[in-house]
């Protein structure tokens, strides 16, 4: 089935930007002082061959993204290749974690760069504006995201530009001298001494190449993917390495090496030679421009794989929700409030740790992946393909182990408890989630009693024909009609009701009447007489007494307002019963044969695709899932149609487990979703709309609500209203989250 996608709006200049600006980031400030410390003047060539081996992840990248151009990079890949199962899950959950600790990582890092120039600036809050305003900006699409990175990109690599031709023109700035301080390169006492600092400085430095993953993690909102991704790739890793090695050779070869070794503060102490004045400032604010786009990129990669995460079903649903502006905005804001949580607690050698140990489980993975898919699928189309293939993915896994072997023993120990956590997730959510269920179940969940209440004997037939066929589709449903007797004497049933009379149906009563329908579909049915305060009472009670009720099925009362609402059956039993609730406007249902669904996505409308698919079991009926499209000018784009399309589907396989042969899945712009209905139904000869209640069931002002009543007063056939079991508190706040909602996407 089609799953719902992102719009293709980044262009080639803003996927070079987004891989080259995120690349670069803060490391480069402080890797040349670091590296200098491990290697002296061979840290430069660790940068270039830590650049040279990155190709084989990027050439693997580029082939991986251009035959899956969807979100989610590394885990798409991983599914691809070893099925949707728990490696795909840690791959996507650690790409998604690592992303999400990196973006407060560096909200932090510019926090700290821009307390050296304003002091009185507090640390935490600035960082959680800078979160904040990237939020905002992913909100409003990729694009603008894109354009952000443009803009920041672009100033860093005029920076660096103008760092490395200063550098190499100025009388005071490289000296190869300096830079070799006559003694060479290699600076080990051995040769093997040597090789084995070059090798730790290459495993020090090799996860700064690759930031170019969020150009795969985002495949899925790139124009023209097939040239776009691999040329993106490509050019902003050859730009960063250029940029790594001629920022490092300049340094190194203006200060000598000893002196910048473990620094902080390299770049600017060397820019001070030959750029005095404006030098240092200039690379300060670079340093702060850094830092912003490694947020800008890190919370596009992280809310794109928490997107995939949960279309996948690994993660919650609800994270796959789209705006109006097509970005998954839920996810947006969860990764948002994440990164301002850790921000705010702090810890960032802990975050470094696990986002490098991160990083490199999911570079490992997804770099093997490519093996396992050219066997599995040798005939796919594959715009790029990799060169020197298999040699690229297994140069690819090399690395990752050659890291491993040189990585820092905390950054791999958080990195493995990480993954043990994730792990232990992965096999306890289900357990957990089927204990939760077994003890704090609403009534009806699993139940096998169909409860008529027949206050009104004028509906009672109709109810009972259409609990027969809800009770058919199940092996061991069975019917229990009930009518309440009410009684003022006190004296007579206590403060409690009770039931006075019980039979079965047969001989001349009036119940055998009633009970013709269930015997002709096989369907046991009893019948009860309940003595009670009032006929609300008697049900409510009658519901309580029994602990395996599946379903209640009342009659509609009609329209009710005032006193008349409150005190009406129907009402109480939306309000007070524990268990789910149908109410039925008959209008001549008969055997339906086509069945109306409107499915909004809540809870409720679950509950009325799996009634009507029962329905459509016992009478063989064709079934119509309809969703409305109420934002203007929503249904003039094609993406939109076939966004809401597939998220019908996904619905209907949620709650049903799959689109049963027979339903037609329909996606329809109107005014209004009652006027959609009704025109959806008036447009075809439907016997029966089934229509999950709206959250106004909990409010006095009408059976089911404005949308619900308009549509029972005007609908063209019978009409089943659904309700599943919640208190009312929740539906209450449920109600108000939905207002708020509607009013963000009508902004």
């Amino acid at each position: 089935m089609t799953k719902r996608k992102l719009k293709r709006q980044l262009n080639l200049a803003q996927v070079i930007m987004l891989g080259t600006a995120g690349t670069l980031a803060a490391e480069i400030f402080v890797l040349t002082g670091h590296a200098a410390g491990m290697a002296g003047p061979g840290a430069v060539v660790a940068l270039l061959i830590g650049g040279i081996l990155s190709y084989s992840v990027a050439l693997n990248y580029c082939e991986l993204a251009t035959t899956y151009p969807v979100a989610g990079g590394a885990m798409s890949y991983v599914r691809e290749a070893y099925g949707n199962g728990i490696l795909s899950y840690l791959v996507g959950s650690m790409d998604c974690m690592s992303s999400t600790f990196y973006a407060a990582l560096s909200a932090v890092g510019f926090a700290y760069s821009l307390q050296v120039l304003v002091p009185i600036l507090p640390i935490v809050p600035v960082a959680l504006i800078a979160i904040g305003v990237f939020t905002v900006l992913n909100l409003l699409g990729a694009t603008k995201v894109g354009n952000a990175q443009i803009v920041l990109g672009g100033f860093l690599l005029a920076v660096f530009a103008l760092f490395v031709i200063a550098g190499f023109l100025s009388p005071n700035g490289f000296s190869w001298q300096t830079y070799t301080q006559g003694k060479g390169i290699l600076i080990g006492d051995t040769f093997a001494a040597s090789m084995s600092m070059l090798l730790g400085t290459i495993a020090l430095v090799y996860n700064a190449y690759v930031g170019f993953e969020v150009i795969a993690d985002d495949a899925e909102e790139v124009s023209n993917p097939n040239r776009t991704i691999p040329v993106g790739i490509l050019v902003s890793l050859t730009l960063c390495t250029l940029i790594y090695v001629t920022v490092a050779l300049v340094a190194l070869g203006t200060i000598p090496w000893q002196q910048l070794a473990g620094s902080e503060t390299t770049l600017t102490d060397v820019v001070r030679r030959f750029l005095p004045g404006f030098g240092v400032p200039m690379m300060a604010v670079a340093g702060m421009v850094a830092t912003l786009t490694s947020i800008n990129s890190a919370m596009l990669s992280a809310t794109r794989e928490a997107f995939t995460l949960g279309r996948d079903g690994v993660w919650p649903r609800p994270l796959t929700k789209l705006s109006r502006l097509r970005t998954p905005y839920v996810a947006i804001v969860a990764i948002g409030v994440i990164s301002s949580l850790i921000a705010v607690i702090g810890l960032v050698d802990f975050l470094s740790y696990i986002s490098s140990a991160g990083y490199l489980f999911v570079l490992f993975w997804g770099s093997l992946s490519m093996v396992r898919l050219r066997k599995r699928y040798p005939d796919i189309e594959r715009p790029f393909k990799a060169p020197l293939f298999p040699l690229t993915s297994y140069a690819a896994g090399a690395s990752c182990l050659l890291i491993i072997a040189f990585a820092d023993g905390q950054a791999l120990m958080f990195g493995g408890g990480v993954l043990g956590l994730f792990a232990f997730a992965y096999y306890a959510a289900p357990r957990v989630s089927r204990w939760v269920q077994s003890r704090y179940r609403p009534a009806g969940s699993d139940g096998n009693l169909i409860l008529v209440a027949a206050s009104n004997p004028n509906t009672v037939k109709s109810l009972v024909h259409l609990a027969s066929i809800i009770a058919q589709a199940s092996e061991d449903a069975y019917i229990c009609v009930t009518s309440v007797a009410t009684s003022n004497r006190p004296g007579v049933i206590g403060r409690r009701s009770r039931p006075d009379v019980q039979h079965r149906p047969g001989g001349d009563t009036p119940w055998s009447q009633v009970a013709a329908d269930a015997t002709s579909r096989n369907v046991a049915l009893y019948t009860k007489v309940r003595t009670a305060l009032s006929v609300s009472e008697g049900i409510l009670d009658e519901i309580a007494s029994h602990r395996n009720v599946k379903l209640t099925v009342i009659g509609w009362p009609g329209m009710l307002n005032g006193r008349n609402l409150a005190d009406n059956p129907a009402k109480v039993a939306l309000q007070r019963a524990h268990t789910n609730i149908a109410v039925l406007l008959d209008r001549g249902l008969g055997e339906p044969r086509r069945i109306l669904v409107p499915v909004g996505g809540g809870i409720h409308s679950r509950l009325a695709l799996r009634m009507a698919n029962e329905i459509a079991i016992s009478d063989n009926a064709q079934v119509t899932a309809l969703r409305l499209l109420t934002s203007p000018g929503a249904a003039d784009e094609g993406e939109e149609l076939e966004d809401q399309t597939a998220l019908l589907g996904e619905i209907i396989e949620e709650a049903l487990g799959g689109v049963p042969t027979g339903y037609s899945l329909q996606v329809v712009q109107a005014q209004s979703v009652q006027e959609g209905i009704l025109g959806v139904a008036a447009g075809s000869d439907y016997d029966l709309i089934v229509l999950g209640s709206s959250e106004e069931w909990s409010l006095d002002t009408g059976l089911f609500g404005t949308v619900g009543d308009w549509i029972a007063e005007r609908a063209p056939c019978s009409v089943v209203f659904c309700r599943r079991y919640e208190p009312v508190a929740m539906a209450w706040l449920r109600y108000r989250v939905k207002m708020i909602g509607d009013a963000y996407d009508h902004e």
